[in-house]
């Protein structure tokens, strides 16, 4: 190999990847399913508020076995368990098997299995299923962006008083410098009305679905963010990090938007 990964997967294998991924995400779904309002066990990760159950293990250890049969060369970094050494050559799976599981944990409907492929750094393939709703985003690079098959796009609002936007707050925001609390006030007056979804894979979903007309969020992980950010970008809309630029996947921030409404939410965002 010459050590430059290509821009882009082949469009059959893309679309089989789809299948396969869209196959093991419903399965994955099933066992949070099984699982939810049954807990036995939930413990704290980083703190009080990082949660883990035993339904996001079993979630991606069924991720991770489908994926490892069906492509073993493929790398893997998952939430939980598996994190390969990362080779830019090498296609790269980015697990989420329980995004939400506060509101998994505390009943509410908002939770998503999460899966986003990338090859040299740049997204290929997304999925994000949300199981108790019976909706399943997919989208592969250059292919568009789908809901259930139908296509989606982004919400054309131009102005921050015609918008819903949505955010998150970190686990650890009284130890961190930017907890959002500051950004959450700068839009707080001027929109149409601000959500808290719980999960950051079903808000880039939504914006790429027009339901949220934007959403931004700080101290995020490749998993919170690696198949939603496609979604949004097959959409139509704008993904960037907070400085506005390309380094949202590892750089902890995200803005994502409509074209005309992105910047408008990004220059009030701090981090």
């Amino acid at each position: 190999m010459n050590g430059h990964a290509p821009d882009a997967m082949d469009r059959a294998e893309l679309d089989a990847l789809l299948e396969l991924a869209t196959s093991a995400a419903h399965d994955a779904g099933k066992i949070l399913l099984e699982h939810y309002g049954r807990l036995k066990a939930v413990r704290a990760k980083s703190s009080a508020r990082d949660l883990v159950s035993e339904a996001d293990v079993a979630s991606e250890r069924l991720l991770v076995s489908r994926l490892r049969a069906a492509r073993p060369k493929h790398h893997i970094e998952a939430e939980e368990e598996v994190r390969d050494v990362i080779d830019p050559r090498v296609p790269r799976w980015f697990l989420d098997p329980l995004d939400g599981t506060t509101n998994y944990v505390h009943r509410l409907p908002i939770f998503a299995v999460s899966m986003g492929l990338y090859l040299g750094g740049l997204p290929q393939l997304a999925v994000v299923h949300l199981p108790l709703l019976g909706e399943t985003f997919t989208a592969t690079l250059g292919g568009g962006a789908q809901l259930n098959g139908d296509e989606l796009r982004v919400s054309p609002a131009g102005s921050l008083g015609e918008a819903v936007l949505a955010t998150g707050f970190p686990y650890r925001r009284n130890e961190l410098e930017h907890s959002n609390l500051e950004n959450f006030n700068r839009f707080f007056y001027d929109v149409r009305g601000m959500r808290r979804m719980g999960s950051a894979a079903t808000d880039l979903a939504y914006v790429a679905a027009g339901r949220l007309d934007g959403f931004w969020e700080l101290h995020l992980s490749p998993h919170d963010v690696a198949a939603g950010a496609l979604l949004v970008r097959e959409a139509g809309g704008v993904v960037t990090d907070a400085r506005g630029d390309d380094d949202w996947l590892r750089g902890g921030s995200i803005v994502a938007a409509g074209p005309a409404l992105h910047e408008a939410i990004r220059e009030r965002v701090v981090c």
